[in-house]
């Protein structure tokens, strides 16, 4: 094949996907050089594998270790633990501020791709890969980001953010495959990882709690406040906004016959507000830190866009505003459209970019 001479800085996490993705490129004949990124974040102490995995423990690492020799690739682990602690910050600061944060997108901004393509220039890497379930398509003028084959598993969404200029230097080994596929050749390669359990949390939230990590974050500044419905009647007392996300029915702490979900909240006053299921609709949304990955609209936009991670993309207009700004219209009111997450904008399968969602509007 023409690669011979390609070379790829591939970020090895241990799990099942990277590793593949390292046998697939292997087998293509790049040049491949292991990655690993330690984030000072580990599971279980004990040397016990976790109940609930991060993805970046020192049994992951050595995973990722064991299957670069096993496929004869070189293999560094970098200390990335400084800048990791800006994502969790970011988490905690966000939830204070009455939103909701998406922290993958922003590691994958600064940590996985950013930093990954600055150490793949520094060993003069042609390209840099990933384990992740998307797709890199090359046209004739241009690269393109695009969803997975495998819909179950694709991970356009959280990288809607990536530099426009990296597209070129992109590959996604895994992106064409299903999961099953993959873990089949996990075995097919005897690479140790193919029944190992996916990731399914945040890898800094052991067993979901966010509340404490915030707490411990940021110590002292969780507070008590009032719950209050639309019309400003108090319902009851929580113990810090950071609790809460828009949409929320469950453990609001709030006994009553009707069944309520978080609509808003108001940091200011250290409100969270309750409301009825059709309160929740929104039929548009204000984004802001839009990153274009196609040619920035001139106009109104048609799209699909996506609010949430397991959210189907809605039919949708996306106009650009000043600055970097957005303005999304949904053809049908979407339920639950919440600051801090991201807004991401499709044509068919194509990511055509993406921002963060500052308000919903009725």
């Amino acid at each position: 094949m023409g690669n011979m001479a390609a070379r790829v800085v591939l970020a090895m996490s241990g799990g099942v996907d990277s590793s593949v993705a390292a046998y697939l490129l292997k087998a293509q004949e790049y040049e491949v050089i292991g990655l690993f990124m330690r984030t000072g974040v580990h599971g279980g102490d004990d040397g016990e594998r976790p109940h609930k995995k991060g993805c970046c423990s020192a049994l992951d690492a050595g995973d990722a270790r064991r299957v670069a020799d096993r496929l004869d690739i070189p293999f560094y682990a970098l200390d990335f633990e400084e800048d990791f602690g800006r994502i969790i910050d970011y988490f905690a600061d966000e939830y204070l501020a009455g939103r909701t944060p998406n922290p993958c997108v922003v590691c994958n901004n600064w940590l996985k791709f950013g930093k990954l393509w600055s150490y793949g220039r520094q060993l003069q890497a042609d390209f840099i890969a990933t384990g992740h379930y998307a797709r890199a398509v090359r046209r004739e003028d241009a690269v393109e980001l695009h969803r997975a084959t495998d819909p179950d598993k694709d991970q356009s969404y959280v990288l809607y953010g990536l530099r426009r200029a990296i597209l070129p230097h992109l590959l996604f080994p895994i992106g064409g495959y299903r999961k099953e596929e993959v873990r089949a050749l996990a075995r097919e390669a005897g690479l140790g990882v193919a029944d190992k359990p996916d990731s399914v949390e945040i890898c800094f939230v052991p067993g979901g709690d966010h509340a404490a990590v915030i707490r411990e974050r940021r110590p002292g500044l969780t507070r008590p406040g009032r719950v209050v419905d639309t019309g400003g009647n108090v319902l009851g007392e929580h113990d810090g906004i950071e609790r809460f996300t828009v949409g929320q029915r469950k453990g609001l702490g709030i006994a009553g016959a009707e069944r309520r979900y978080v609509l808003r909240i108001v940091p200011a006053e250290n409100e969270v507000v309750l409301g009825h299921r059709d309160e929740l609709l929104a039929s548009a949304l204000v984004a802001s830190r839009v990153n274009w990955l196609a040619e920035p609209p001139a106009g109104a936009l048609p799209c699909q866009a996506k609010i949430r991670y397991r959210h189907t993309a809605a039919p949708a207009i996306v106009t650009a505003l000043p600055g970097d700004g957005a303005r999304v219209s949904f053809a049908e009111a979407q339920s639950a459209i919440t600051p801090g997450q991201a807004v991401v904008f499709y044509d068919g399968s194509r990511v055509l970019g993406g921002g963060w969602i500052e308000e919903a509007i009725r």
